[in-house]
């Protein structure tokens, strides 16, 4: 027992075990990488390549032996300078995490880039590929520059080497030609949009012969704007030709493939877009030989083909019927000459005659006498009108006379008044009226409204109640 008592036995409690929810421990394990896996740079090639209708990019990124979901959201994604593609070995920036929804590793990128070539590289192949197949770059759409342009468009900034460049280069080669310059960006991330609102306004205005888009040289991202697919669309649907000028003359640009022109450099393309005067001269001189000695040519050639002409038989025939024909139109032109010859001596014939005819006859003196006759015929006429007038006058007066006799008007004159009721009649008889009733009586100048009082038989008595 006591042995027993010696022995030591210490009993431990077992470690109590936890249990996780999936969701719990796959939020800890996310947790845990994103904090220890902040800033990563994973490289692989692009499968299962999946843009989503949001701007989000979905892609796998593999090696020989394992691979990793990759999703880019829409705002990390539009900062790309070119598009990826299944197949495309690229190198990606960004934290790890977990997509708690199906417990998947994957790589939240916020940069990719192609790798060997530059992202900016891959964008210019990818854009360059693109327009070639939708034909921008073929020669059968591209115009003619004029021979000769009156106004220039420069697209440029104005504060930069190149315009000064240009504008020495056009006033030494050719001072009459006229220069509009719009101002425009052509480096940072407004230049494509502010070139290209350029371009659209000389189309606007058609205040130009030809457009030159124009900048100095740099390094590939500072053309970058030049390689703008909206800025290029915008070149190939000018409807007057353009000149790209963009850089040295080792770069190249999206907008030299579909300008109209490419220009080495914008000193280039002053000497390009119009010819000194020395040389338009001198061309216009050479012009002037050659059409001279054509000229020359071409009128011997027609002296020896008529000399060959003048000496057929159908041509001396055709000689002798001109001569006969000419001298049946002189005969035809002698007769009708004498024709007119006698026509008009016969009219002056007749004026001859007519003349010593009125010669005979004073028209004075039957003009005289027709005058006198009509004048005694007015005078008498006038006698019968006035007296008619006055026997008419004075049978108007009789009857006024008569008129103004027989007129009650004129009764009111001497002091005697008309009376009439309230229908208008005349008042003739005092049983027509009773009392009470409203009586308008007339009297020389004007009118008098009263009221029967009273009546008799014979009499009615009125007052006076207001005034006419």
């Amino acid at each position: 027992m006591a042995d027993f008592q010696q022995l030591d036995f210490t009993f431990q409690a077992a470690q109590q075990r936890r249990v996780w929810t999936v969701h719990d421990l796959v939020q800890s394990v996310r947790t845990h990488l994103e904090r220890e896996y902040t800033d990563v740079f994973v490289e692989g090639e692009i499968s299962n390549y999946r843009p989503a209708e949001s701007g989000h990019l979905y892609f796998t990124l593999k090696d020989d032996g394992s691979q990793m979901r990759i999703v880019m959201f829409r705002t990390q994604a539009r900062l790309l300078r070119f598009k990826p593609a299944n197949g495309m070995q690229v190198i990606a920036r960004g934290r790890i995490t977990i997509y708690e929804g199906r417990g998947e590793l994957q790589l939240m990128a916020e940069y990719l880039e192609p790798k060997g070539a530059g992202a900016v590289q891959v964008a210019f192949e990818q854009l360059k590929a693109k327009l070639a197949a939708e034909g921008l770059f073929d020669n059968s759409r591209k115009k003619p520059l004029p021979a000769m342009p009156g106004r220039i468009g420069i697209v440029t900034s104005p504060r930069g080497a190149a315009i000064q460049d240009m504008l020495n280069i056009l006033r030494r080669r050719h001072e009459g030609v006229n220069i509009v310059i719009y101002p425009a960006q052509v480096q940072g991330e407004s230049a494509a949009v502010e070139v290209s609102a350029g371009v659209r306004f000389f189309n606007r205005a058609k205040n130009v012969d030809v457009i030159v888009v124009a900048r100095g040289g740099g390094s590939l991202e500072d053309l970058a704007a030049f390689n703008d697919e909206v800025l290029a669309r915008v070149i190939a649907a000018s409807q007057l030709p353009v000149i790209s000028a963009v850089g040295h003359e080792t770069d190249f640009t999206i907008a030299d493939f579909v300008a109209d022109l490419r220009a080495p450099t914008p000193s280039a393309a002053a000497e390009l877009v119009v010819q000194s005067r020395n040389e338009l001269d001198d061309r216009l001189g050479n012009l002037r030989k050659r059409l001279d000695r054509a000229v020359r040519y071409q009128v011997l050639r027609a002296r020896q083909a008529l000399t060959t002409l003048s000496r057929h038989g159908a041509f001396a025939r055709m000689q002798e019927l001109i001569g006969r024909r000419g001298q049946r139109v002189d005969e035809l032109v002698y007769r009708l000459a004498r024709a007119h010859a006698e026509w008009l001596r016969a009219i002056h014939r007749r004026l001859d005659v007519a003349e010593a005819r009125v010669r005979h006859h004073d028209l004075r003196t039957k003009f005289a006498a027709m005058k006198r006759e009509i004048g005694a015929r007015e005078f008498a006429l006038e006698s019968v009108i006035r007296r008619r007038v006055y026997e008419q006058r004075a049978r108007v007066e009789r009857a006024e006379s008569q008129l103004q006799a027989l007129s009650p008007v004129a009764i009111l004159e001497r002091g005697y008044a008309l009376a009439f009721d309230e229908r208008g009649e005349l008042v003739k008889d005092a049983g027509q009226v009773a009392v009470g009733e409203k009586l308008r009586v007339r009297v020389a100048r004007g009118e008098i409204a009263t009221r029967v009082e009273s009546k008799s038989p014979s009499t009615a008595k009125d007052t006076n109640e207001g005034e006419g």
